[in-house]
C-alpha cells in the first residue's frame, strides 16, 4: 500500500497517523466495495455521515466513493471526490410541516433545479399513498422518491417496493426513480436483487461507517541498502507493481543523504 524511504526521524514521527489513515479508510472502501458488488449495477449512496464524528465525515464519504458508491451525502465528502453531494430531504422537514406534499412543494420552491427532487415518503401515511400524492404535486420535476420505513413496521420490503413501483407506474409516473435505505448490508442488497425489486439506488450508513479497520502495520526492511525485519517477517523491501513513485522534494520536504 505505501512505501517510504528516508530518515525515520522524517516521518517517524507520523507513522500512528498514516496507519491509522490506511487502516480505517481502507476498511470503509472495503465495505462500500461489498455493498457495490452485491448492488450492481444498480449505484449505491454513502450515507454513514451521522454515525462518525464530524472531523472525519469528509474521509469517510471520500472513502467509501473510492469503494465505489456513486455519491456521498456531505458536501465536503463529495468535494474531495470532485462529485455534487448526494441527499434527499430529512424526516425533520415532513415533520415541521406536518405533510409530506406541504414539504415537498418547499424543498422544490427553496432549492435549485440542479439539486434532484427526491422526497422521503414514510412519514406519516401508506408509503405507495404518499408516492402517489407527491407525484400528482409535483410532476416532471420529481426525480424520485426514498423508501426508509423503519424496523419497528417492518423496514422496506421487496413486496412494498413492488408496489410503489407499479402504482406509479399505473399513474403515468414511470419517471420516478425509487431509492431505498434503513440498515442497508451486502446481504440485505441481496435480498431485494434476488427479489427482483425494482430499486434504483440503495442508500447505505452505518454498514460502511460501523466497518472494522484494515489492519496496518509500519515495518523497517531496509537500512542502508540492508535487508532486515523483525522475527516473523521476510527481511527486504515487499516487492509491490502497483506502487507508483513520488518525489517528496516536490512537495517541499527535505532529503538527509
Amino acid at each position: 500500500m505505501l512505501g517510504i524511504r528516508a530518515r525515520y526521524r522524517h516521518f517517524g514521527l507520523y507513522e500512528t497517523a498514516i496507519l491509522g489513515m490506511l487502516a480505517q479508510s481502507t476498511g470503509w472502501a472495503t465495505a462500500a466495495r461489498e455493498c457495490v458488488d452485491a448492488a450492481a449495477p444498480e449505484p449505491v449512496i454513502s450515507f454513514g455521515a451521522r454515525h462518525v464524528h464530524p472531523d472525519i465525515t469528509d474521509v469517510l464519504d471520500y472513502a467509501a466513493i473510492v469503494g465505489g458508491c456513486v455519491g456521498a451525502s456531505t458536501p465536503a465528502g463529495a468535494r474531495l471526490a470532485g462529485l455534487a453531494p448526494t441527499g434527499t430531504m430529512p424526516h425533520a422537514l415532513v415533520m415541521i410541516f406536518g405533510d409530506t406534499v406541504e414539504a415537498a412543494l418547499a424543498f422544490d420552491r427553496g432549492l435549485g433545479p440542479e439539486v434532484p427532487r427526491i422526497v422521503l415518503v414514510d412519514t406519516f401515511k401508506d408509503e405507495a399513498e404518499e408516492a402517489l400524492r407527491v407525484a400528482h404535486a409535483l410532476g416532471d420535476r420529481l426525480y424520485g422518491i426514498r423508501l426508509d420505513t423503519p424496523a419497528e413496521r417492518g423496514r422496506v420490503t421487496a413486496d412494498l417496493v413492488h408496489e410503489v413501483r407499479a402504482r406509479l407506474d399505473q399513474a403515468g409516473f414511470g419517471h420516478v426513480r425509487i431509492v431505498i435505505s434503513g440498515g442497508l448490508n451486502p446481504d440485505r442488497i441481496r435480498y431485494f436483487k434476488d427479489a427482483g425489486a425494482p430499486v434504483d439506488s440503495f442508500a447505505v450508513g452505518s454498514y460502511i461507517s460501523g466497518a472494522t479497520p484494515i489492519d496496518f502495520t509500519g515495518d523497517i526492511k531496509e537500512i542502508d541498502g540492508k535487508p532486515i525485519a523483525k522475527r516473523g517477517r521476510i527481511p527486504g523491501v515487499t516487492p509491490s507493481p502497483r506502487l507508483k513513485a513520488v518525489d517528496l522534494d516536490a512537495w517541499g520536504a527535505g532529503r538527509d543523504g
